[in-house]
């Protein structure tokens, strides 16, 4: 099949196939499918390894974090506040955010065509 355009942040954010654009990427939750089911793209070799998480930990932190400092400085609440609107955007923007991040650095890699077959 002949590789047609399909935008990789399109592919990424919808977490569909980097190749057609239309067939599911993943087999539940973060697990890869085995192929695409529209295009027969086989995901053997897709790996995105920690790049996805490690930028959701990056943008998470730094919403939380000034989030955080916003509402200490400008509220002064009790320190028992904080917990309990950290923990729910912590733990649901990375839940949000780790799927179409991993999706989004598979299909970069294909576009760029990026592979770990490297001879030392």
């Amino acid at each position: 099949m002949e590789d047609s355009f399909v935008s990789p942040f399109r592919a990424g954010f919808t977490c569909r196939c980097p190749r057609c654009g239309e067939g599911r990427l993943f087999d539940g939750f973060l697990g890869i499918a085995s192929q695409c089911d529209v295009c027969d793209l086989d995901y053997a070799k897709v790996d995105s390894g920690d790049g996805p998480a490690i930028f959701v930990i990056f943008i998470i932190g730094a919403i939380a974090a000034a989030l955080a400092l916003h509402v200490e400085f400008t509220y002064a609440p009790a320190l028992w506040v904080h917990p309990l609107y950290l923990v729910p955007l912590v733990v649901g923007g990375s839940l949000l955010l780790l799927r179409p991040a991993k999706a989004l650095l598979i299909a970069l890699q294909y576009r760029n065509r990026a592979t770990q077959d490297v001879d030392y």
